[in-house]
């Protein structure tokens, strides 16, 4: 079974009446056990792709299933549900809560998921430690670098084991070093048999991490090539 299927998907946005419309069409194929990486201009529709697939955004047209589930036929609630046991999520800005510590804010997911706290803090805990930063655990983002924050996010979105990882822009605001070393917790962590990794990115700097990219142009997927540098 492949991670991500889709096929004809359009998405389009009204403002004042004038339609824009963002995806023409996608068709994408995401395997399991590997990291796709979508490349392409700025207003391409990566991330509204991505936002799709990670069941954000409904779409208009079209077919995605996700882990064998078409979101478009599940309920909000539905789809909440199902996002927050299978999918995971590194916004491009971060958005961790500013008034929680690195491990409370690492453990969010599985509170949300009804999860003891006590055994949600101790699994933050050891997230925290397989990113390095277990003696910044008990610091709020205030108080963290940005790649320090980039961490803890990552921490996050890997806390409830989800067989898809979904990020955006996970290394525009880092130096290279930061970036390789977030790049190599994403591949240790996140490329498995049972998972599956999307980054969405303009850094050519780690496109060599990536197993598949695929290239965006005016809301359509223009080519999806084998990455032979890995």
């Amino acid at each position: 079974m492949a991670a991500v299927v889709c096929k004809g998907l359009i998405k389009s946005y009204f403002n004042g009446g004038i339609e824009t419309r963002a995806l023409r069409g996608i068709d994408l194929e995401v395997p399991l056990g590997e990291l796709t990486m979508l490349v392409g201009p700025s207003g391409c529709g990566k991330t509204t792709l991505i936002s799709i697939i990670a069941g954000i955004l409904r779409y208009d047209v079209g077919e995605c299933a996700v882990l064998g589930r078409d979101l478009r036929t599940m309920d909000d609630r539905a789809t909440t549900k199902f996002r927050g046991s299978n999918i995971g999520f590194v916004f491009q800005a971060y958005n961790l809560i500013p008034t929680l510590t690195a491990r409370e804010n690492v453990a969010v997911p599985l509170l949300i998921l009804g999860a003891d706290r006590k055994v949600a803090l101790e699994k933050a805990d050891t997230m925290l430690s397989s990113v390095g930063l277990e003696k910044e655990r008990n610091r709020k983002p205030r108080d963290l670098s940005g790649g320090q924050q980039q961490r803890v996010a990552i921490a996050r979105s890997l806390i409830h084991e989800p067989k898809l990882i979904v990020c955006d822009e996970p290394t525009s605001a880092l130096d290279h070093q930061t970036g390789e070393r977030v790049m190599e917790i994403l591949r240790e962590r996140a490329v498995r048999p049972d998972r599956s990794l999307i980054i969405v990115t303009h850094d050519s700097r780690i496109f060599s991490f990536a197993d598949k990219i695929a290239t965006m142009d005016d809301g359509a997927v223009i080519s999806v090539s084998e990455n032979r540098k890995l």
